[in-house]
């Protein structure tokens, strides 16, 4: 099977993550169990994630000018991901505080840093994404830029994943270059704009979705009628902080390489599987073989 080109543009943050019982209400504070500092950011981890399932991977984005953006240049680099095209701007990189309980349930606080200054395209960024098989952006990096990203990849024939997280809605000239769409119940609200998550508003806005629905697996649907349920896989989890990035880098790759998209969402179901047996972003990003591991046990 080929080695499909995947360029992601997006975020690279650093992951400050705490463990503890519980997650705090507001106004609480709650005594920890343990305190790791990992690169993640939702580009920089689904960037890794194609890398790690076999994708060609290129990184389109910004760190900062201080001991995080060294980190998180070495993860990526690291990790097989092309980091050519990487910017470094003088300033902080961003910062991610991470809340996760015994359950594996977190809370996130992101502060874009670098991100923020990623506002527009240079000629060989473009030229990058004409030549991939697939584009996959997010929403930690500026709307116009993932809009830009999305219409020179439309433009050039390359298709495009959008991941529409955090949760917000969604201009309609990004949504005209969107080939298929990635987005879990609470962002499926946000982008319809409904309280409860509608496959057939998803599907007036992208002729292709995935809707991830947790410890319920997902459910793939195209404009033309075809709706398939996706069962998850039964894992014990540690930290789901990073599953929906493994899931969106190996749906990607999977894509890319030709599979039957039905097939390709259980590819990625399993990849997101392995991941949360993990606590941590970037460290718990599933290699080929481990995900061909779970999905092959079935």
């Amino acid at each position: 099977m080929r080695e499909p080109g995947i360029v992601v543009a997006g975020s690279a943050n650093m992951d400050l993550v705490g463990l503890a019982e519980r997650l705090p209400v507001p106004g609480e504070t709650v005594l920890g169990d343990d305190f790791l500092m990992v690169p993640g950011g939702k580009g920089a981890n689904q960037a890794i994630a194609a890398a790690r399932a076999g994708g060609r991977c290129t990184f389109l984005g910004a760190i900062g000018s201080d001991a995080f953006g060294v980190s998180l240049k070495a993860r990526l680099t690291a990790s097989g991901v092309d980091t050519t095209h990487l910017r470094v701007s003088y300033g902080s990189s961003g910062v991610a505080v991470i809340m996760v309980d015994r359950h594996g349930e977190n809370s996130i606080i992101v502060s874009p840093g670098a991100n923020s200054t990623f506002t527009d395209l240079t000629a060989a960024e473009r030229a990058a994404i004409g030549d991939a098989d697939v584009l996959v952006c997010q929403q930690e990096i500026p709307v116009a830029t993932v809009t830009e990203a999305a219409r020179v990849a439309r433009a050039a024939g390359t298709r495009v994943v959008l991941n529409a997280a955090p949760a917000r809605p969604l201009p309609p000239e990004l949504l005209a270059a969107v080939d298929l769409l990635v987005v879990n119940e609470n962002e499926a609200r946000a982008v319809t704009g409904l309280p409860e998550p509608d496959l057939g508003a998803l599907l007036a806005l992208a002729p292709l979705v995935v809707l991830t629905l947790g410890a319920d697996g997902a459910r793939y649907a195209e404009r033309d009628g075809r709706d398939e349920r996706i069962p998850a896989y039964r894992v014990e989890v540690a930290d789901s902080t990073a599953a929906g990035d493994a899931f969106t880098g190996a749906l990607a790759v999977a894509w890319g390489e030709g599979r039957d998209l039905v097939e390709a969402v259980r590819w990625a179901a399993a990849a997101g599987a392995v991941c949360v047996r993990t606590v941590g972003a970037s460290v718990s990003l599933p290699t080929r073989a481990d995900i061909d591991a779970l999905y092959g046990g079935g």
